[in-house]
């Protein structure tokens, strides 16, 4: 089941010679409920590229959202992506879902 999501995020960066992993901030971790080691997918809205991949914590209030490692040769910088935690589980829980600007600050914040 879906339990987070965080909605058109911008990509700050890409870094291919880099561990691999997806770079976010702390605060928008937080928010959306996902959790550093975390695995997640994240869809490219520009390009149509989806892939996984797992978390790294960001510097709390820049906004970054990086991509690292071979995933970085699917997303360019100012790319729009969205990325989604998964949970395995027999109920129905409720997704958080977590919409940023361009600059990667919290718009709007809702579960359903």
């Amino acid at each position: 089941m879906l339990r987070s999501k965080i909605h058109r995020a911008t990509v700050t960066g890409t870094r291919l010679d880099y561990e691999g992993s997806v770079t976010i901030d702390e605060a928008l971790l937080e928010k959306a409920g996902i959790w550093v080691g975390e695995k997640v997918t994240i869809a490219n809205v520009n390009n149509g590229a989806r892939f996984e991949t797992y978390v790294f914590r960001g510097d709390r209030g820049t906004g970054i959202v990086a991509i690292n490692g071979a995933a970085a040769r699917l997303c360019e910088k100012g790319d729009k992506i969205i990325i989604m935690g998964y949970e395995l589980t027999s109920e129905p829980i409720s997704a958080k879902v977590v919409l940023v600007d361009d600059d990667n600050r919290t718009v709007k914040e809702f579960v359903y």
